[in-house]
């Protein structure tokens, strides 16, 4: 969860902000809150590389410890969210790499979405156009998605002669989709298109492409002016109940909402009510 760190604690120097944080291989913006990742390769469809790959990873990793980052929206240049790995500068060399180092690879691949699944700030997923392989897996790992009539969404490892189990997509899909529909897409590696993703509940939304981004950008101002040590501890709870029976759900739940309960935001909260007046939430 996220955790607040007052400027006079001696941990601080541990928290870095990430306002200014220099990418190199995608582009990162900030504004009020909220941190925008912008995969930006547009006259090839957004492919990663192994570096964008690491420098994500590593971002995504780094902003467990930001002070500034309340929200997130990850989204794609030019008309397209992301065609997955360069086919040139990703697939052409796996082929010659032996095990060890393909297993390199495969790990890093699923180090992004751990990170992206660990990082305390909420992600919104801005997603139109093409989003295929492994985009289609950051997308998933996003925890709101947006799509527009245009998105097709491809987990299409199959068509290059690989498992659809990738990057965790047996484990994320059925969660999201249901087994029957995810065992067809990872099958088939068939687009799913906008109209279904809505329909089946891995869009939350859809709008016209002109709109997108815009409508991401509002959701994730929203969440950022929200509690934020609250919305960590939502996050949290929404990735470790997974694995729990309900009974112990629920004990989980009450520890967690006692927590929150000792936040000064649960008092400005309560006191915002009580004066009929809009509250301003710290994080803390």
């Amino acid at each position: 969860m996220k955790h607040y760190i007052g400027a006079g604690n001696p941990m601080r120097a541990q928290f870095e902000a990430k306002a200014a944080y220099k990418a190199e291989h995608f582009a990162w913006s900030y504004e009020a809150g909220v941190g925008t990742v912008t995969l930006n390769r547009p006259e090839r469809k957004n492919p990663l590389t192994f570096d964008s790959y690491a420098e994500l990873r590593d971002l995504f990793r780094a902003l467990n410890y930001a002070t500034d980052v309340k929200a997130i929206v990850v989204t794609g240049a030019g008309g397209n969210f992301c065609s997955g790995g360069d086919v040139h500068e990703i697939i052409g060399p796996l082929t010659g790499m032996r095990m060890p180092e393909l297993l390199e690879f495969t790990r890093m691949t699923g180090d992004l979405v751990k990170a992206i699944r660990a990082c305390p700030q909420p992600i919104v997923g801005a997603i139109d156009g093409v989003c295929a392989g492994a985009g289609a897996m950051i997308a998933l790992a996003c925890d709101l998605r947006y799509g527009s009539p245009a998105t097709r969404t491809a987990f299409l490892f199959t068509r290059v002669g690989l498992a659809g189990a990738d990057m965790g997509a047996c484990a994320l899909l059925p969660r999201v989709i249901g087994q029957g529909r995810a065992s067809e897409l990872l099958f088939t590696g068939r687009a799913m298109t906008a109209q279904e993703g809505h329909a089946w509940g891995f869009f939350n939304a859809l709008h016209e492409s002109d709109a997108l981004l815009e409508a991401a950008a509002k959701m994730a101002r929203e969440l950022a002016e929200g509690p934020s040590f609250a919305h960590g501890m939502t996050k949290t709870m929404l990735a470790q109940e997974w694995s729990m029976t309900i009974d112990q759900a629920i004990e989980a739940e009450a520890q967690a909402q006692a927590i929150c309960m000792q936040t000064e935001d649960f008092k400005r909260a309560y006191e915002a009510f009580a004066a009929k007046r809009k509250p301003v939430f710290g994080g803390d």
